[in-house]
């Protein structure tokens, strides 16, 4: 059996240092060639498909390391739930079409209601492993969001851990008058809308939490950090808002600092050698939906080196772009979105860069009224999305890239 070929051609190549037209050969899963000249030495060749970028932009897939869409599709609304399957199947179709190749599913393990009920959370775990192994579209990963006051949690994440049965984890703390929800009024209203509760039931909640708080037990979380990073799990925290929060995620011998709520934790971050994630909807909005800080303001501070969709997957492409409106060299704003989450997941070796050797995870990228939109998404070489969209009343269009 021949083993497929792909010559993707008249392409502008994002590599890791430059920009340069040509060409990338894939055999197989893989990059087996990048080159700056046309197709014709290929052209006699009837084992490669020519694939014409059109002079559009080829870019790594992105890699996303939060994201809880996944729980959105399985419940978009209050008590209303959705099979996991369908869940599975329809939101991987959105995620290839917005230029997403590896997905880390964001699953919260916590005393909660509905898709954040600890059956629930390790149903979804087992059914997206499950699924993955036979039919999948992109590189499906899960991240675990480990809720602190969620006590009797600690015994199910250990399980986890020892079961390999995920990818990532963070350690996160909601309790209000900290972190992201300083306001316990606020706190209470997004409870609220989420869940669909009554105002008493969210009240009790909370109020248990609180006390929970103080019953933590920081030696074992610190322990199952270091026992997940021996079986390469990553760890993350959540909403950090002090540099006391980044050295225990330091003693956790942690990775990642999420969404850390203030520019002095993100730079004391920084400065410690940790990476620093935030929200892309966060840049494409100019805020935060918290009224925490600005995740432009990060990246511009070099207190900022990840980018993942947080909620919205299709935010993490415009995300891009604009950061590129706001003056980042082309080059370094991808890695925002693939080499930097690669390197914090320890995937690096595999995807994250147009790299000879590097599995073939690609999107070909238009410029559309300076819009970006995904034209192809290729995972492991293989085409798993193609949009060849025409405008109307035209004949063709003009890719400006």
């Amino acid at each position: 059996m021949r083993i497929k070929k792909t010559c993707i051609y008249n392409a502008n190549i994002i590599l890791p240092e430059q920009v340069i037209t040509g060409y990338i050969l894939i055999d197989g899963s893989k990059i087996s060639e990048i080159g700056e000249i046309g197709l014709a030495r290929f052209n006699s060749d009837p084992d490669v498909t020519p694939v014409n970028a059109g002079g559009c932009y080829v870019m790594p897939g992105m890699i996303d390391m939060h994201c809880d869409a996944i729980e959105k599709e399985i419940q978009p609304r209050p008590n209303t739930q959705f099979p996991i399957n369908m869940a599975f199947y329809e939101l991987e179709k959105k995620l290839a079409a917005s230029g997403i190749t590896t997905m880390y599913h964001s699953l919260c393990l916590s005393d909660e209601w509905g898709v954040r009920d600890k059956d629930m959370v390790i149903a979804i775990i087992n059914s997206i492993n499950e699924l993955k192994q036979f039919r999948a579209m992109i590189n499906h990963k899960i991240h675990l969001r480990y809720e602190l006051t969620y006590l009797d949690g600690v015994s199910i994440l250990e399980g986890l851990i020892n079961e390999k049965s995920i990818d990532f984890m963070s350690y996160m703390d909601h309790t209000p008058g900290q972190g992201q929800f300083k306001d316990a009024q606020s706190l209470k209203h997004f409870t609220i809308q989420s869940y669909g509760r009554e105002e008493r039931e969210i009240e009790a909640f909370l109020e248990k939490s609180q006390d929970y708080r103080a019953m933590i037990n920081w030696s074992k979380l610190i322990a199952l950090a270091k026992l997940a990073k021996t079986k390469g799990i990553g760890l993350a925290t959540h909403d950090d808002d002090t540099r006391e929060k980044i050295d225990t995620l330091l003693a956790c011998k942690g990775r990642v600092s999420e969404f850390p709520i203030n520019l002095d934790t993100a730079l004391y971050a920084k400065s410690q050698g940790l990476h620093v994630c935030v929200g892309a909807p966060n840049i494409v909005r100019g805020r935060s939906h918290s009224n925490n800080m600005r995740a432009i303001d990060a990246i511009t501070g070099n207190a900022a080196d990840i980018v993942c969709s947080d909620y919205l997957p299709g935010a993490m492409l415009p995300a891009l772009f604009h950061l590129i409106r706001e003056g980042i060299k082309l080059p370094e704003a991808v890695k925002l979105v693939t080499a930097n989450p690669a390197g914090a997941l320890g995937i690096n070796q595999e995807v994250g860069t147009v790299e000879v050797g590097k599995q073939a995870d690609l999107i070909i990228v238009e410029l559309h009224q300076d819009y970006p939109v995904v034209r192809q998404t290729l995972v492991g070489g293989t085409t798993v999305f193609q949009s060849d969209f025409q405008l109307l009343n035209t004949e063709r269009v003009d890719h400006i890239c």
